[in-house]
């Protein structure tokens, strides 16, 4: 009895599961690449500038005065701005001077005196404000001026001299106003000029670093030899009271024209004296 062959089973290559075997792994490989890349992915993080290390507090919306926002740096104040503008000016016809800063904002500000019945001792400041005193004596020599600043009791206060020929009358020229300083009993606080004779002048000595206002006496009993007193003032710190303090001989058996007895028979603060450094009173 025949039999029909059975069909032949078909041959198997090797390298045919090789290759399967090796796209399997390329596949999982490649998963496995965008799995990793999708949890810690991006492009990588730009390097910080070395210029743009910041050591302060971060929070951007700071900006008061201790850390202000953008600005342009041509525009901020260099120092204070000034006593505030005022309507009104140096009056028409007084003589008039510059002088140091008494509002602190770093330019010289201007020094007046206007004259007649109605006479005035004024300042007009940089930043355009204006702020006068009358000048009240019966003196009928003109009045000169200088301003200067001085050490007060916790620092230092723009004052005036207003040197009417018989005395001196003392303004405080600090916060933007003019104001008579007062005695500790409520007085006008004024200086001698040898008509009361309780002083011939007025000076500023400095004494560590700051000017000090004195009072001075040049005495003498025959007009050749002169004895030379001074008087410190103690001022407050808006220099609007002021008492007597410490008093010293500066000077004995000095000729008349001897630079320590001539300055004290001037009015002057410093380097600057009255009638030369400041105003004068306009001629009537």
């Amino acid at each position: 009895m025949s039999t029909s062959p059975e069909p032949a089973t078909p041959a198997r290559h090797p390298w045919t599961w090789r290759v399967v075997v090796l796209v399997a792994v390329v596949v999982l490989a490649v998963v496995a690449w965008l799995v990793v890349r999708g949890s810690g992915g991006g492009a990588p993080a730009a390097s910080a500038s070395p210029t743009a290390t910041s050591t302060g507090d971060p929070t951007p919306d700071k900006t008061g005065p201790d850390e202000a926002g953008p600005s342009d740096a041509s525009s901020e104040p260099t120092g204070t701005t000034g006593c505030a503008d005022t309507d009104d000016g140096t009056p028409d016809g007084a003589d008039t001077h510059e002088t140091v800063d008494v509002d602190g904002d770093g330019e010289a500000d201007t020094a007046w005196l206007t004259g007649g019945p109605d006479r005035r001792f004024g300042i007009t400041t940089a930043s355009g404000a204006t702020f006068s005193v009358a000048v009240d004596s019966a003196s009928p020599q003109r009045a000169s001026a200088v301003v200067n600043v001085v050490a007060t009791g916790d620092g230092t206060a723009p004052i005036a001299l207003v040197d009417t020929g018989r005395e001196v009358l003392l303004f405080s020229a600090a916060d933007c106003d003019l104001a008579a300083t007062q005695n500790l009993t409520g007085d006008a606080y004024t200086f001698d000029k040898g008509f009361a004779g309780h002083g011939t002048g007025v000076g500023c000595t400095e004494v560590d670093g700051a000017l000090h206002l004195a009072g001075l006496d040049a005495t003498s009993a025959d007009g050749r030899s002169f004895t030379v007193t001074r008087t410190f003032v103690d001022l407050d710190d808006d220099a609007l009271t002021a008492a007597n303090g410490e008093e010293s001989t500066v000077a004995t058996d000095a000729g008349p024209d001897e630079p320590v007895v001539v300055t004290a028979q001037e009015t002057s603060c410093g380097e600057l004296a009255a009638g030369t450094d400041g105003p004068v009173e306009p001629e009537s």
